[in-house]
C-alpha cells in the first residue's frame, strides 16, 4: 500500500465511514482501531522495528511481545510478517538466546558388533576423593556383551600411562579391539595415544565435538558405578577404592534388559558362580561341538536383544527430537558447551556468555547427523558438530564470526596457573583442606580463584606451589598485595588476616572474631 493508496483510502473513509470497518480519519490522518496507519513501504519502518526491539525498552523480546508493543500505536499492512522476519533475523537474538525447539538430529544407533571384545568404549570418572593413592577410574566396556572393567587411576596420568595400563588390564585378557568409541576427553586428543592405536590397527572413532552421545552406553555405566559407590562409601568417601572389585563383579553379574542376560553369561557361556560355592562330586564336560553351537546361538540371541533394545531407545529418544538437516555452504550459528572442569576458572563469566557463536559456513556433512564447519584458523576445536548444536543463520551473512578467545585454545592447555597469591586452610566436606589463591595465565587479578592444593598438584604437576608458612589453628588467609604480584618468581605470601572464633557458653555475645 503506497502513499497514494493511503490517500485514496482516506477519501473513501471520509465519504463513507461504514465502508471500511475499523478505519477512521481524524484531522486528515488515517487510523485503524485507534492506531496510526503508515505505508508498508515507509522508510520509517526499519527504524521503528529497531526502536521497539533492539533498544533497552524493547529488550530483544520475541515476536509476540515486540509486535504487541509496536501494534499498540501503529499499523501497516503486513505488519506481523515484518515484525516476525525482523525478530528472526536479529543477529543479537540468534547469538544470545536459548533455542526453544527440540534438539535436532534423530538418534543414530551404532552398528552392533559381531564378536565380543572387538568393539569397546572408554570413559573416565574423575573428581573422586583420593582413596589409597587413586582418585579416578577408567571405565572400559565391551559394546556387545556389556562386560566392563573398572580400572583405578591416580593423577597425574598421561596418554602414555593410560595406553600402558590398557595393554596390561585389557589387551592381556581380551586382545586388541577393532574399534574404540570414546568422547573427546583431552587424554584421547594426544598424538601419542592416536598413533599408538594406529600402529596396532585400531580405528579410534572420536565423538562429535561437545556431543558425546555416541558413547552414551559408557555414560550410563558411569552413573551406575557412581551410584553403587555412593551407596557403599558415602559415609566414608575415602574408602571407595576398596569397593571397586565388588562393583565390577556386581555390574557384570547383573541382568541387562538390552541383552537378555548378564554380561558374565555372554562372555563365559554360563551363569556366574555364587559367592559361596557348593562342591559337587560329579563333573560334566559337554562336547566341543555342542559348546560352540550353544555359544553361536547365544550370540545370535544376544544380537536380537540388542537390536530390539536399540530400536526402543531410538524410538524413545526421537520423541524428544526433530529431524533437522542443512546444506553445504549454508551458514549456521554454533552452540558451544565446553566440558565442565573441576577448577572454577573454567566457569568465569559463563553465565552471561553468548549461547551461540558464529555464523560459520558448512563445509561438509559427516554421517547422518553431524556437520563440518569452517572455523577460524586460530581455532583448535574439533570442527565436526552434532546437528543439535547448530541453528540456521537467518539473514544475509557472507563472513564468518569469531569464537570466544578462551575457546580458540585447546582445552588441554587453555588454562594454566601463573602464580600463588594467597594461601588458606578451609573446611570442606567435614575436613580441613589446604587451598591456594591462583592467578591464571592470561587472566586479570579480578579472576583469581581459590583452588585445592591436591587438585593443583594432580592437574598441574609441573607447577610449584612454593613454600607454605606454618598455619595457625583456625581459618587462615594469607593474601599478597596486588603490587607484589608479578610475572617473576613466586614470593612467599605474607599473613594478611587471621580469623579465630571463640565459642561461648550459650551466649551469642561470647562469640568473638579476631
Amino acid at each position: 500500500m503506497a502513499d497514494e493508496d493511503i490517500q485514496k483510502l482516506v477519501r473513501e473513509v471520509q465519504q463513507n465511514p461504514e465502508a471500511k470497518s475499523g478505519y477512521c480519519v481524524k484531522n486528515g490522518v488515517l487510523f485503524y482501531h485507534e492506531r496510526l496507519v503508515i505505508s508498508p513501504k515507509s522508510p520509517s519502518i526499519p527504524l521503528l522495528l529497531e526502536e521497539f526491539h533492539c533498544t533497552p525498552v524493547g529488550g530483544h523480546s520475541g515476536f509476540l511481545r515486540t509486535y504487541r508493543r509496536l501494534a499498540a500505536n501503529l499499523y501497516w499492512v503486513g505488519m506481523q510478517r515484518s515484525v516476525r522476519d525482523f525478530v528472526r533475523a536479529c543477529d543479537t537474538c540468534q547469538r544470545q538466546k536459548y533455542s526453544a525447539t527440540t534438539p535436532g538430529g534423530l538418534l543414530q544407533p551404532l552398528p552392533i558388533p559381531n564378536a565380543i571384545w572387538e568393539d569397546i568404549s572408554l570413559d573416565f570418572i574423575t573428581g573422586l576423593p583420593k582413596s589409597k593413592g587413586v582418585d579416578a577410574i577408567l571405565v572400559v566396556v565391551d559394546r556387545l556383551s556389556k562386560y566392563s572393567h573398572f580400572i583405578l587411576l591416580k593423577h597425574p596420568y598421561s596418554a602414555k600411562s593410560i595406553a600402558e595400563l590398557f595393554v596390561k588390564e585389557i589387551v592381556r585378557l581380551h586382545g586388541i579391539p577393532k574399534s574404540i568409541i570414546s568422547d573427546r576427553d583431552p587424554l584421547f586428543v594426544s598424538n601419542f595415544w592416536m598413533e599408538l592405536f594406529k600402529l596396532q590397527g585400531t580405528k579410534l572413532q572420536m565423538s562429535s565435538a561437545y556431543h558425546p552421545e555416541t558413547d552414551g552406553q559408557t555414560e550410563v555405566i558411569n552413573r551406575c558405578l557412581e551410584s553403587y559407590l555412593r551407596c557403599f562409601a558415602s559415609d566414608h568417601p575415602k574408602t571407595w577404592s576398596t569397593w571397586i572389585s565388588w562393583a565390577e563383579y556386581w555390574y557384570n553379574t547383573t541382568y541387562h534388559i538390552s541383552i537378555g542376560k548378564t554380561p558374565f553369561e555372554v562372555v563365559y557361556g554360563r551363569q556366574a558362580p555364587t559367592v559361596v560355592q557348593f562342591s559337587s562330586n560329579e563333573t560334566k564336560v559337554p562336547a566341543v561341538a555342542m559348546e560352540l553351537s550353544e555359544r553361536d546361538e547365544a550370540l545370535r540371541q544376544l544380537k536380537l536383544h540388542l537390536q530390539k533394545a536399540q530400536e526402543q531407545m531410538a524410538s524413545y529418544a526421537n520423541k524428544k527430537r526433530r529431524d533437522l538437516s542443512f546444506q553445504v555452504d549454508e551458514w549456521v550459528f554454533l552452540k558451544l558447551r565446553p566440558h565442565r572442569q573441576q577448577s572454577v576458572v573454567r566457569r568465569i563469566n559463563q553465565k552471561l556468555a553468548p549461547r551461540f557463536y558464529g555464523p560459520f559456513k558448512i563445509l561438509a556433512k559427516v554421517g547422518e547427523v553431524a556437520y563440518k564447519l569452517q572455523l577460524p584458523e586460530t581455532s583448535k576445536i574439533h570442527p565436526v558438530f552434532h546437528v543439535s548444536l547448530l541453528k540456521k543463520a537467518v539473514g544475509d551473512y557472507h563472513s564468518q564470526g569469531d569464537l570466544p578467545k578462551d575457546l580458540e585454545i585447546d582445552e588441554v592447555n587453555d588454562v594454566y596457573p601463573e602464580q600463588v597469591v594467597g594461601t588458606r586452610i578451609a573446611a570442606k566436606e567435614g575436613s580441613m583442606v589446604h587451598q591456594s589463591l591462583i592467578k591464571w595465565q592470561g587472566k586479570s587479578l579480578d579472576d583469581v580463584t581459590w583452588e585445592d592444593d591436591d587438585f593443583l598438584r594432580s592437574q598441574f604437576p609441573e607447577f610449584s606451589l612454593g613454600d607454605k608458612a606454618a598455619v595457625m589453628e583456625g581459618s587462615v588467609d594469607r593474601i599478597m598485595d596486588q603490587a607484589t604480584v608479578g610475572l617473576g618468581n613466586q614470593p612467599k605470601p605474607r599473613v594478611w588476616k587471621v580469623y579465630t572464633r571463640k565459642k561461648g557458653m550459650g551466649n551469642g555475645n561470647d562469640d568473638v572474631d579476631k
